[in-house]
């Protein structure tokens, strides 16, 4: 093994000890009443409305998102043991209620959207009580979990080192694996702050999460462009010789760095909140939830190894192309995901789009708000590899001419 690596896997395992600490401030014995509380406040917030406060109104909505479908892991758990899919929908619907409020919409079109919500939270809360707890069970929510969460960090943080390696370059991957362990301690530090210290508000955290999101976006965008201008180039041995390894041993390499910390810190914290509410919902077979993540600890390294050792038979310059394919699919998901979290928090505003079907893992929402910033990154994409493809054809007529 990398022994640069090991501060990965050494943080790793530390996420998974902070993870396994009881769930604070569980105080309901199933998800049916979790449901029921949180239909009372939407009732009071139906009665606020009706009653000419539309702001009060979105504020009591607010408390059952974050107070209690939020903070008591309802989401997560509806991830774990549902599908994203229905989160999504859920959490639109939240907000789809609050737009309607901010519209000084009919006070009837309000209570049947408040109606369909906790009528949605109640199937939901049904289906989850009706789940008998098994192993089986606890093993693959567990499993889940980690590979769901870990599997876009991996891709970035392996595609990044391998570049490293293939362009000469192979002494600085330690610093995209120190940036990793550090975005690991950083997720730990902010999930017990979350929980234990300063009791963020849910708004605020999906803020933060959003902007970590966003600022991802920003730098892997830089990096999927910068990585296939240096593909079109990378033909030109003279280029290798020099320009490239002295431009990542500058202001390049920090930006590697930058990404692999972003794309770790964005699923660290909420990994650790999603694991501790799997085991404030496991009481018999825990020791499932801990063979779930080592087998999906065991399924991240193996993604690693592949894309790290496995392509080292592809051409160089067809995999510096595939390596920024994937790290602006990366930037695409990651742009779909930090505008959402933004939506959560009512920063930005939601206009569904309809006959879109959410795709969580590409971070495919039914919003406006969410495609279009999509949409752009398409856009400058194909002007990039335009512009490369542009640039390659200079040098080849400069390297005939000389």
């Amino acid at each position: 093994m990398d022994k640069t690596l090991r501060p990965l896997l050494c943080g790793f395992l530390f996420v998974a000890a902070v993870s396994f600490q009881a769930f604070a401030g569980q105080q309901f014995s199933s998800w049916g009443e979790i449901a029921g509380e949180m239909r009372k406040v939407l009732d009071d917030s139906g009665r606020i409305y009706r009653d000419g406060d539309a702001e009060a109104a979105k504020a009591r909505v607010n408390d059952a998102y974050f107070g209690y479908y939020e903070k008591m892991g309802f989401e997560r758990t509806v991830l774990s043991y549902i599908s994203g899919k229905r989160a999504a929908s859920v959490e639109y619907k939240f907000s789809a209620v609050k737009k309607l409020m901010t519209e000084k919409a009919d006070a009837a079109a309000v209570d049947a959207e408040l109606a369909l919500l906790a009528k949605m939270l109640r199937e939901d809360a049904n289906q989850l009580d009706g789940k008998e707890e098994s192993a089986a069970g606890a093993f693959v929510a567990s499993l889940l979990i980690l590979v769901r969460e870990g599997f876009e960090a991996i891709l970035v943080i392996a595609a990044i080192a391998t570049y490293l390696v293939r362009s000469g370059n192979q002494n600085r991957t330690g610093v995209v694996y120190w940036s990793a362990a550090a975005a690991v301690a950083a997720s730990v530090v902010l999930a017990l702050a979350l929980q234990y210290l300063f009791e963020l508000s849910g708004a605020n955290q999906e803020i933060l999460e959003g902007v970590a999101m966003l600022t991802a976006v920003v730098v892997l965008f830089f990096v999927s462009n910068w990585m296939i201008n240096k593909a079109e180039v990378e033909a030109w041995k003279s280029y290798i010789d020099g320009k490239v390894k002295s431009a990542v041993a500058g202001g390049s390499a920090f930006a590697l760095g930058l990404a692999a910390f972003l794309s770790v810190f964005r699923e660290g914290a909420e990994t650790i909140l999603f694991y501790q509410a799997l085991i404030a919902d496991t009481h018999e077979h825990m020791g499932m939830v801990w063979l779930g993540m080592a087998v999906a600890a065991v399924l991240l390294v193996v993604l690693f190894a592949l894309i790290r050792f496995g392509t080292v038979v592809i051409p160089t310059k067809p995999f510096f192309i595939a390596t920024s394919i994937l790290l602006f699919i990366m930037s695409i998901s990651f742009a779909g995901g930090g505008v959402k979290e933004l939506q959560e928090a009512d920063v930005v505003g939601v206009t569904p789009v309809p006959h879109v079907q959410s795709i969580d893992l590409l971070g495919v929402y039914p919003t406006v708000e969410t495609l279009l910033p999509q949409a752009a990154l398409i856009v400058l994409a194909v002007v990039s590899i335009v512009l490369a493809v542009r640039k390659s054809r200079r040098l080849r007529l400069e390297a005939q001419s000389a």
